[in-house]
């Protein structure tokens, strides 16, 4: 390991923290809001940002690609999942594991949009890659903001399918992504 960025007990201070925000920011709302889990990377953070809110809500997912197997992104979305629930009149809160260049919460804005008629549409990230944004997207809740272009696994985010599943959030080294590339051979 490079570098930890975030502990477990840190992922549990903010996303504490960003559930009383988006309380505060939602205990108004009519209808009961809708979170959106983006897979497979925000599944870790949106179960227990959920799990956190002490509001009636409606969950949903959808599943986005931007990003083939390594470390860059393609350039490129592409759904892989579309959403279920009807998003007319409701306040949607995208809950996304990084938005670096914006690419993909741009496309899922935009087709959220094309498809209902949300009353608004809020971003929640665990990260904010600030430094890699090449578009307007605003990120309204964000657990932390990234201002070096640092590639991250753990807690979701992952390196060839890998590391979703680890706890905390970390830079890898080179022997660390040799080795996760060792076990990827057999595709």
């Amino acid at each position: 390991m490079k570098e930890l960025v975030l502990s477990q007990e840190e992922i549990s201070a903010i996303v504490k923290d960003l559930a009383n925000k988006l309380e505060a920011e939602l205990r108004s709302e009519e209808k009961p809001p809708v979170f959106l889990c983006v897979m497979k990377g925000a599944m870790p953070f949106y179960s227990d940002l959920v799990k956190e809110i002490e509001l009636d809500i409606l969950c949903d997912y959808i599943q986005l690609s931007s990003y083939e197997g390594g470390l860059s992104s393609t350039g490129r979305v592409s759904m892989e999942k579309d959403l279920g629930e009807n998003l007319d009149g409701r306040t949607v809160i995208i809950v996304e594991d990084i938005v670096d260049s914006g690419l993909s919460m741009a496309f899922l804005k935009d087709h959220i949009n094309s498809r209902f008629k949300p009353k608004r549409i809020l971003i929640c990230a665990l990260f904010d890659k600030i430094c890699a944004r090449t578009n307007g997207v605003k990120v309204d809740f964000c657990g932390k903001e990234l201002h070096e272009a640092k590639f991250l696994v753990g807690y979701g985010l992952d390196y060839r399918q890998l590391l979703r599943n680890v706890p905390y959030v970390f830079v890898p080294d080179e022997k660390e992504l040799a080795y996760w590339d060792s076990l990827d051979s057999g595709h």
